[in-house]
């Protein structure tokens, strides 16, 4: 039984390793920074951007938001929304945090429908928002199921400048570092 714990623990030091090798050289962290997850904590709303076809990002939009307890951010949306639209066929985002020119970054979008996301939705919104226990944009599993509303998981790439700001109509930065230093 011994051997098995640590052939278990050496496995799992080996994919750490991997996972962190393959991160500096693709430049996606897997993590959200720590100037992240503070304004994470404190903010109620994000501000989300999408990229458009031409390349330039949209306006921000502010919506409500809950975080996994690794703090990738989990939104939910209308399926007609642009947002909804522009995900579906790969944009990434660009999140600002608390504030239309609050902490930034960019990150990659994907619509899902993992019943854990779902359900941490439905649970966090009355908890965090008021509008949401007393049934105003209530998200509800039967409004799941029915593609009334959609599941957005974000996982934070990489942390903008504390100057970013939102620039609709601007180009929007390379998703991962690699990229973004060339």
């Amino acid at each position: 039984m011994n051997h098995i714990v640590k052939l278990r623990n050496i496995v799992l030091a080996a994919a750490i390793a991997f996972a962190a090798v393959l991160n500096l050289v693709s430049g996606v962290r897997c993590e959200t920074s720590a100037r992240d997850i503070e304004a994470l904590s404190k903010a109620s709303l994000i501000y989300i951007a999408t990229v458009r076809k031409d390349g330039n990002q949209s306006k921000a939009a502010p919506v409500w938001f809950t975080t996994t307890p690794e703090k990738i951010v989990l939104i939910e949306t209308r399926p007609t929304t642009w947002k909804a639209k522009r995900i579906r066929r790969g944009s990434p985002v660009i999140v600002w945090i608390g504030d239309a020119d609050g902490p930034a970054f960019i990150g990659k979008a994907q619509l899902t429908t993992d019943d854990a996301v779902l359900n941490r939705i439905i649970e966090d919104y009355p908890r965090r928002y008021i509008g949401a226990r007393v049934g105003f944009h209530k998200p509800t599993r039967e409004k799941f199921d029915h593609g009334e509303i959609l599941a957005i998981k974000i996982t934070p790439v990489r942390d903008m400048p504390d100057a970013f700001k939102s620039e609709p109509g601007a180009p929007v930065p390379k998703l991962d570092a690699a990229s973004a230093a060339h």
